[in-house]
């Protein structure tokens, strides 16, 4: 048993999507960041090269890694004899493009508890994040004023506004224009739309294994409190649904309390909580 990093997009998608695929829900983010990477290119995300690596028992991935620089390193469940290996394995050849960590919190832990014995680094959990699953949809009602709509390739300047502006609260990077054009071409950006006015717009992933995930759901602060949000939400959830998944999740930053009763009123039912862990400097840490 041992890990294999590689350069190559091709063969790490072959040997790793049997292992995602046989749980589309809870590597969602994994699946959707290496189909992008296979239909774009390994820059897609940013421009340093992608880390991609597995964990092999009887000739099967049973454990991945990706991480596309300066995002996240992302992991699945890590059989506990394969952490360390891991752990020098990326300190000996990626150590500087490490800053975070996300995976469930035992794997992610784990690793960034051996990353740090293998390079001295500190971390802390920056984030702690919930996974929902739809159980059976309840939209508000009464619904508010307005009506959804899909965005078009007419609404590519909303589309970057709306991005920009999610990025910025949430303390997240903007995503590339290829992304935000896809999800335009494909229909995958909702508009909650009031006297043909947008005040709310959600996206969908592409659809994978029949799951679909409703993400950057933003309402600029000057529509808030009117339920326009929860509106949007639902009509992304019923297009996913036409567009044939067949379970529509989503994540939440577990210290938004408002978002988590949200999406708890709207149907929406916890599967598995998540953390984003952050390494620091010695200087940072100490503040």
């Amino acid at each position: 048993m041992a890990w294999t990093l590689t350069d190559s997009i091709d063969t790490y998608a072959a040997a790793v999507m049997p292992l995602l695929n046989a749980e589309p829900e809870r590597y969602t983010v994994l699946i959707s960041v290496l189909s992008g990477l296979v239909e774009h290119g390994p820059n897609l995300y940013g421009a340093g090269a992608p880390v991609l690596g597995w964990w092999s028992r009887d000739g099967m991935a049973s454990a991945a890694v990706l991480q596309t620089p300066p995002h996240p390193v992302q992991v699945t469940s890590l059989p506990a004899e394969a952490v360390e290996p891991l752990a020098v394995a990326l300190a000996a050849s990626h150590a500087d493009g490490i800053t975070q960590i996300l995976g469930a919190e035992p794997d992610a832990t784990a690793l960034a508890q051996a990353l740090a014995s293998a390079t001295g680094r500190r971390f802390g959990v920056e984030m702690r994040q919930r996974l929902y699953r739809l159980g059976e949809l309840t939209p508000p009602d009464p619904m508010p004023e307005g009506a959804a709509r899909v965005a078009t390739s007419d609404d590519i300047e909303l589309a970057y506004r709306v991005d920009e502006a999610f990025a910025a609260e949430t303390g997240q990077r903007p995503a590339s224009a290829t992304l935000i054009e896809s999800r335009l071409k494909a229909g995958r950006l909702v508009l909650w739309e009031v006297a043909g006015h947008p005040v709310s717009a959600a996206g969908l992933s592409a659809l994978v294994g029949g799951v679909a995930r409703i993400g950057q759901v933003y309402t600029p602060r000057e529509h808030r409190n009117r339920g326009y949000g929860a509106a949007v939400t639902v009509a992304a959830t019923r297009l996913a649904f036409d567009y044939g998944a067949k379970s529509a999740i989503l994540f939440t930053d577990l210290a938004n309390r408002t978002t988590n009763a949200l999406y708890a009123r709207l149907g929406y039912e916890p599967v598995e909580d998540k953390v984003v862990i952050a390494f620091r400097t010695a200087e940072e840490a100490s503040r």
